[in-house]
């Protein structure tokens, strides 16, 4: 075990209000976009979906001690903004004192676990706006999978919709990450195609009672321009699974340039890149901003 692993285990044991504590009295961040404009945002809220995979390791995400050394090595890196996560991760890094000085985002929706045969019935198993409010965050994300097919997509989409208005309501940040999406061999699939992103984002965009404080979530495709064109609520590009980082970089440099593109969100390919240089790997994400 882990040095810092064992200090949240003492402190959870014998002390469970130092979480409170630790939110109460962190110095939260004067922009989402941090001091250069840009927001660089590490996700980790993938375990709790039960998506652990990085490669070919199925449980590359599942070492709780090692996920937290390399989100500490990524959130002390300069030009990195921000953190996504659900809140069993973000109370741990609460309690290791490294979110001073940065944005926070609660993951909402982790029900449509991954694999499983209700995965687009995402239910909002997460953090909620109250929550993320009283936790002093800045706003919420949510998995906004639309399968056409699928009847349970209408409540989800219903879900989001009253999630974002829970948000709007307290002026926090709905960062919204919608996907075309259809069932094939039993199996979710996001459809990356220009057009069905284009269609996911006029959805997405629509959802609430105001789109205020609405952001949304995106992956790079081809034909960006044209993709981008289809909102003009702000925008963060997703990272994703990389299998290949140079065409990776490549596409975010290009899609940054685009006017409605505030920055990053990024977890995997950031917190366990091929070269295993996750400082290295963030530096060269942030150098992009």
């Amino acid at each position: 075990m882990s040095e810092r692993v064992e200090r949240i285990v003492t402190t959870r044991v014998q002390h469970p209000t130092a979480i409170a504590e630790a939110a109460a009295q962190r110095v939260r961040a004067k922009s989402v976009l941090g001091d250069n404009g840009r927001a660089m945002i590490i996700a980790a809220d993938h375990p709790a979906r039960g998506a652990n995979a990085v490669g070919a390791d199925p449980a590359a995400m599942a070492d709780r001690g090692e996920l937290l050394d390399r989100l500490c090595t990524a959130l002390e890196r300069p030009g990195v903004t921000g953190v996504l996560g659900t809140a069993d991760i973000l109370e741990d890094l609460l309690l290791l004192g490294v979110l001073d000085g940065k944005s926070v985002f609660g993951s909402m929706n982790r029900g449509g676990l991954a694999g499983s045969a209700f995965e687009i019935d995402d239910r909002f198993t997460g953090y909620d706006a109250a929550a993320i409010a009283a936790m002093g965050f800045d706003g919420g994300k949510m998995l906004t999978r639309i399968a056409l097919e699928d009847p349970a997509t209408a409540e989800a989409l219903e879900n989001s919709a009253h999630a974002i208005d829970a948000l709007n309501d307290r002026a926090l940040i709905a960062m919204v990450e919608p996907f075309l999406s259809r069932w094939a061999d039993g199996r979710i699939r996001n459809d990356l195609t220009p057009d069905a992103v284009i269609k996911s984002i006029t959805i997405a965009s629509g959802l609430g009672r105001s789109s205020a404080y609405t952001w949304l979530k995106l992956p790079v495709v081809d034909d960006m321009p044209r993709v981008l064109a289809s909102s003009t609520l702000p925008v963060l590009l997703l990272g994703g699974e990389v299998a290949d980082a140079e065409a990776a970089f490549t596409a975010w440099r290009k899609a940054l340039a685009q006017p409605t593109v505030q920055g990053l969100v990024v977890g995997r390919s950031l917190l366990y890149p091929a070269s295993g240089d996750v400082a290295g790997a963030v530096d060269r994400a942030v150098s992009l901003l």
